[in-house]
């Protein structure tokens, strides 16, 4: 709205062609966004659900009580800032939509006085994760104008072109697995917020700086996208809304995003990787996250499903077993897996940029 409105506002006064600049609108989305979560999200407090603790959390205690399923505010605030600000297109608003949706059901699930089962919750999961994957694949660029899809993939120089239902696959798995690993890492005050505005930094520098900027692109070997930089307004807006609520998240945590944060922000994440046209870029966004959250997933799955004992002496999420068995605080463990992901980021990005 913004954008367009700049149009018609330049003919009068000159400088509001700034408006239409991409690299002004990273900026208003990202300051904007903080500001107004800052200062609306403790309205919100005495009408937000209140946690009920984590059964197999350790210190679950901790946050029994406090207002949780922030992700209400927080992501409803992004989307109206994103269709604000942001020239969305038609695959950019659907995908705006569906990351609104996903957090509806979680924050459906933290006001539930029981909670939602978890095959209730993966099935949802799978749902959105398959709409989304499939408005991505007929509605992005490359296919409109060619009719072909392409991934760019650490060590080949050349784009494959992949066949609908592989992207669609593959996209799917992304997507669900990113919801909730991101979700299981929500454990302790800023860690999950902290790591998931480092991968929407990192997602919005790639789209912006690399993917969106034709020679850059080109100099690295990588297919540009010429939604790169509105991809990365998009992100920074999400991640100006996230620091807000990290404001208040930070130890000692005065509210929590419950799940209404963290599978909307899982979400977001895996579509934006799917976007870039480089599945493994989930490594460098969500590495720490994936480990954390993800290895507990695989245990009880390979255990339920396959009656196979893996990890036994290794309690998750990964921030559980430092806390309860190395004694770590819950800063400490914020520090340290922030430190992990941050040398992550730099290390993978670097070889899937230059390794080609």
């Amino acid at each position: 709205m913004i954008y367009r409105l700049a149009e018609y506002l330049r003919s009068i006064y000159g400088p509001a062609r700034l408006l239409q600049s991409y690299g002004v609108l990273v900026i208003i989305a990202i300051c904007v966004g903080f500001l107004i979560t800052v200062l609306l999200l403790p309205k919100f407090y005495n009408i937000l659900p209140h946690d009920r603790g984590r059964e197999f959390s350790l210190g679950k205690e901790a946050g029994r009580g406090k207002p949780t399923g922030s992700g209400l505010v927080f992501i409803t605030i992004f989307v109206l800032l994103a269709f604000l600000i942001a020239p969305v297109n038609i695959c950019q608003s659907i995908i705006i939509i569906l990351t609104w949706l996903m957090m509806l059901t979680g924050y459906l699930d933290d006001r539930s006085k029981n909670g939602w089962g978890e095959y209730r919750k993966g099935c949802l999961d799978l749902i959105l994760s398959i709409a989304a994957s499939v408005t991505l694949y007929y509605l992005q660029p490359s296919f409109l104008a060619t009719g072909k899809v392409y991934f760019w993939l650490p060590f080949l120089s050349n784009q494959i072109i992949i066949a609908p239902w592989v992207y669609i696959l593959v996209g799917t798995i992304l997507i669900w697995i990113s919801i909730n690993t991101t979700n299981c890492t929500d454990g302790v005050d800023g860690l999950s917020s902290t790591l998931v505005l480092i991968a929407l930094l990192t997602l919005g520098g790639v789209f912006y700086f690399v993917l969106g900027h034709v020679e850059i692109s080109e100099y690295l070997l990588i297919p540009s996208l010429s939604t790169g930089a509105l991809w990365g307004v998009i992100t920074f807006a999400l991640a100006g809304t996230l620091m807000g609520y990290l404001w208040h998240n930070a130890f000692p945590s005065k509210v929590m995003m419950g799940d209404a944060g963290s599978r909307a922000l899982g979400f977001y994440i895996g579509v934006a990787v799917m976007v870039t046209g480089n599945p493994f870029i989930i490594l460098a966004t969500s590495l720490v996250i994936f480990l954390n959250g993800g290895m507990g997933l695989l245990k009880i799955a390979l255990l339920r499903f396959l009656h196979i004992k893996i990890f036994s002496e290794v309690r998750f999420p990964l921030h559980d077993h430092f806390r309860k068995n190395h004694d770590w605080s819950p800063t400490q463990i914020l520090i340290k897996f922030m430190i992990i992901q941050l040398l992550s980021t730099v290390a993978i990005l670097g070889i899937l940029f230059k390794v080609r």
